[in-house]
């Protein structure tokens, strides 16, 4: 049987974006009514086509059931505890303790340094701090636990004592377990939970919120010549596959953020084609992040090797995926990415 993807598109922003929904003429995008769409693109591995939203009721009736089971979702309200959902997007501050991170290595290794930093980002409008003791970036090699351990302990404590909304990036169960010991609200996995097996364990007893990630391959191999039959889709049907094993694990709960994880085994080409599309995953449900930061398509497109030089694409890519309704950034650069957003919500409040 073909199976059908549901993408919300045409939206309408602001101002203009109320009184649509005000005349029922469009529908929000996950409760937010100053942020709708009027048009849905049904989608399978054969066709693509495009109905408004007053024509949901004309198609064929199991294709029916399935699309508004859908829009329901993309309609739906999101919900992470201590995450608030009314003024978006939602940015997450990346804070790395590591010597070779690709675009901030050793800059905060120390200690006194990673405080400057998290007043720095929670003062230029970070809603989210996202620690990272270990590399991702292509190529890197993993540390062991208790080394990626030691560089976050040290500033645990002061995360803390800021009484921020604290987001933790490792893969491992140990660090995950030690970190819970100070504040953690968040785990950001970029391996989507298969790193380690008792990751999915430590999930289900703690009750801990965590984002769900899309990676090809592992940080060693990911970028060597990835293929997929349709990225869009693959990664769709991931998510799917990974939520209903979540499911069956005993995580009962819905604090899951997606992350198609632009730049993880991923080409030009497909992160141009999941960033274009990226609305599709309101369908699933749930909170849609996007970390673009600095990534290297940036550079492909603009030329600029320096990852420090990748801010206006960085900016721009920002600016061109809340417009489809992601709820979350993930961002280095937290003053330029607030002030262009807040620029352009500026400019189009009429």
């Amino acid at each position: 049987m073909k199976k059908y993807y549901t993408r919300a598109c045409n939206f309408y922003y602001n101002e203009l974006s109320l009184d649509k929904v005000k005349k029922g003429s469009s529908l929000p995008i996950g409760g937010n009514k100053l942020l709708s769409f009027d048009t849905i693109e049904i989608i399978s591995r054969t066709s693509r086509r495009k109905i408004s939203i007053k024509n949901l009721y004309k198609l064929p009736s199991n294709l029916k059931k399935k699309i508004l089971i859908d829009v329901k979702n993309i309609c739906k309200i999101k919900k992470i505890p201590k995450l608030k959902f009314n003024n978006l997007p939602i940015l997450m501050g990346v804070l790395n303790i590591t010597p070779d991170s690709f675009s901030d290595g050793g800059k905060f290794i120390k200690k006194v340094f990673a405080k400057k930093q998290i007043d720095k980002l929670i003062n230029d409008g970070a809603n989210i701090i996202d620690i990272g003791g270990e590399s991702t970036r292509p190529g890197s090699k993993e540390i062991q636990y208790s080394e990626e351990w030691m560089r976050i302990k040290k500033i645990m404590g002061y995360l803390k004592k800021k009484n921020c909304f604290v987001s933790l990036d490792t893969r491992k169960s140990y660090v995950m377990k030690k970190a819970s010991n100070f504040k953690l609200d968040l785990i950001n996995d970029v391996s989507g939970l298969s790193y380690d097996g008792e990751t999915i364990n430590f999930l289900k007893k703690s009750k801990l919120p965590f984002v769900l990630h899309h990676m090809k391959g592992t940080t060693a191999n990911m970028q060597k010549n990835p293929s997929y039959k349709n990225v869009l889709l693959d990664i769709y049907d991931y998510f799917e596959q990974k939520l209903d094993f979540i499911k069956k694990r005993g995580i009962n709960h819905s604090h899951i953020i997606l992350d198609p994880g632009i730049g993880f085994g991923k080409n030009l080409k497909h992160n141009i084609t999941l960033i274009n599309n990226v609305s599709i995953f309101h369908s699933l449900g749930l909170p849609v992040m996007l970390g673009v930061s600095r990534k290297r398509f940036i550079k492909d497109i603009s030329g600029h090797n320096d990852s420090k030089e990748r801010i206006g694409g960085t900016v721009s890519s920002c600016i061109f995926s809340i417009l489809q309704g992601i709820q979350i950034l993930r961002v280095h650069d937290v003053n330029e990415v607030s002030q262009g957003i807040k620029v352009f919500k500026k400019l189009n409040y009429n």
